[in-house]
């Protein structure tokens, strides 16, 4: 089987045992400005190794740095501004959270005082340097593999040496998890037509118990039925497309030479 159909359609339909078929076909990735025209391998390793040699940063000269690469990364990538807004915000509101005690418990230099404890500049600082490390860690991973689509993520994978297995799996849940979404919206619109409200009673559990119990039966005969579309159309365990070899181009290389010119300088700062 060479071939795979091109038609997705509904939940229910046909078009989903088509789709689980050709899930390997990757999608285009280059409306993501220059970054989405790059080797989704190239992209992947250069998002680890990034956040490998941030972790390891202490300086916030460095810190600062990374974080600025990270920018101009999202802006290469072309991220919508507003949704990585909310996304960095979410982020920083939690990590807020998270290191709000450093200053308070970190032995040092007191720096000012809060309801009689005094908050260290040492502890400030660590906070300071955990927060930079979250917010390029995290603009960087959504700039090179946030704007990635996921099919082209799991053929990435596969070529990374991922077990089949293991991106078999995220490529099926990829595809499902937007079936199940409309499956489980049809039965509230189903629960709805019938004036079932959400309340806080008896009734109102065992419906939800129900729905999701329902929820649970379809998916089960689905996907005995997209295996057996499958096997119908010849798959033997392993999507072809997941095995045509690739070749890095001239911007993969030209983005691999600016990546390790930036980790250099971000070492060199450090060691400053």
């Amino acid at each position: 089987m060479s071939r795979f159909p091109a038609h997705c359609g509904d939940a229910g339909s046909l078009g989903d045992e088509d789709c689980a078929c050709r899930s390997g076909v990757p999608e285009d990735d280059a409306g993501n400005g220059p970054v989405g025209r790059l080797d989704p391998r190239s992209r992947i390793l250069a998002a680890m190794l990034f956040a490998l040699l941030v972790v390891a940063l202490n300086h916030p000269a460095a810190l600062a740095l990374a974080v600025v690469l990270a920018v101009a990364a999202a802006l290469l990538a072309r991220l919508e501004p507003a949704p990585t807004l909310r996304r960095m915000l979410a982020l920083d509101g939690f990590m807020v959270l998270a290191v709000a005690l450093l200053p308070f418990t970190v032995p040092g230099d007191a720096l000012f005082s809060l309801a009689g404890l005094d908050a260290s500049r040492q502890g400030v600082e660590r906070a300071a340097v955990i927060l930079l490390k979250a917010n390029a860690v995290v603009l960087m991973v959504l700039a090179l593999v946030g704007s990635m689509e996921a099919v082209a993520l799991g053929h990435a994978l596969r070529r990374l040496g991922a077990p089949d297995k293991l991106v078999h799996l995220f490529l099926f849940t990829v595809r499902y998890l937007d079936v199940l979404q409309r499956e489980y919206l049809r039965l509230r619109i189903a629960m709805r037509a019938r004036a079932f409200a959400m309340r806080s009673d008896r009734h109102t559990w065992r419906s939800v118990g129900y729905l999701f119990g329902m929820l649970m039966v379809r998916s089960i005969e689905r996907s005995e039925r997209i295996v057996a579309a499958m096997r119908c159309r010849g798959f033997d365990g392993r999507f072809p497309s997941l095995d045509e070899p690739t070749r890095f181009r001239l911007p993969d290389g030209v983005f691999a030479l600016a990546s390790l010119a930036g980790m250099v300088l971000l070492m060199m700062v450090e060691a400053v």
